[in-house]
């Protein structure tokens, strides 16, 4: 049976960065930078990918506030999951992504890229970097259940 990939979106306002694990599910990859127009055309983008790329989970990073509570953006991406959820029956997993862009930016900057083009990879990146941080944790647990 062939393994399911699993999909990390990081959802914004204007943007939804979008990542999909390699087959065996241990490293996250860019995929793509969808740009905002409509949740119908959003939804139907993310579900084509999803389907295109055998994906068994999509995961979500969740915006939390630093102190762990839920703010006003977190409940626009719970708004959006809970609709997303009506349109697939893929599993939807919520990760806590405090953090993501704000480490992403500092690679960007670091590695001399652009402040132009940073603006344009930083959503996919922050999918990727959220979907390691649940491929990661998941082989975690997988390896404590082992021991």
């Amino acid at each position: 049976m062939e393994k399911k990939r699993i999909m990390g979106l990081d959802v914004g306002e204007k943007r939804i960065g979008v990542s999909v694990s390699d087959e065996l599910n241990i490293t996250a990859q860019p995929l793509k930078l969808i740009r905002r127009t409509s949740f119908e055309k959003d939804t139907s983008e993310i579900l084509d990918i999803a389907s295109g790329h055998s994906v068994g989970v999509i995961v979500v990073g969740m915006p939390l506030m630093m102190d762990g509570t839920v703010g006003g953006q977190a409940r626009l991406v719970k708004r959006f999951i809970e609709r997303l959820k009506l349109k697939t029956s893929i599993p939807i997993d919520e990760w806590d992504e405090r953090l993501s862009t704000v480490a992403v930016t500092r690679v960007l900057v670091e590695g001399g890229v652009s402040r132009k083009r940073r603006k344009g990879v930083v959503d996919q990146l922050s999918a990727s970097y959220i979907l390691q941080g649940y491929l990661d944790r998941k082989k975690t647990l997988r390896t404590d259940e082992q021991e």
